[in-house]
């Protein structure tokens, strides 16, 4: 439901967007670094989102590629843990069957 909603956002948004850019068509002045030119409006209005849209992209996949390195080394602390306790119930039991043999002998 939640992706469904966040769909029906990002088509809203875009739609505002295109609508805002298609009545903003005049030519305007961009200042680079090493020189000018004239683009529409339009365009300078879409290349901004994508960019946005870009940055946005990279921010959550480092943040995506953060959390999976994290799950790896709670796993794998995880998989650790469950084995030294397989061990220490095993070294439990062994000493619970040695001191039932001590203090109850087979006759």
């Amino acid at each position: 439901m939640n992706r469904q909603w966040a769909i029906i956002l990002a088509l809203i948004f875009t739609l505002l967007v295109a609508i805002f850019a298609v009545i903003n068509v005049e030519p305007v002045q961009v200042d680079y670094l090493f020189g000018t030119s004239e683009w529409p409006l339009i365009l300078v209005i879409l290349v901004s989102v994508l960019m946005g849209a870009v940055i946005m992209a990279a921010v959550g996949i480092i943040q995506i590629a953060k959390l999976k390195k994290e799950i790896k080394v709670l796993s794998a602390k995880l998989k650790q843990t469950q084995t030294s306790s397989v061990l220490t119930e095993d070294e439990e039991n062994k000493k619970s069957e040695r001191s039932n043999r001590i203090t109850h002998p087979s006759r």
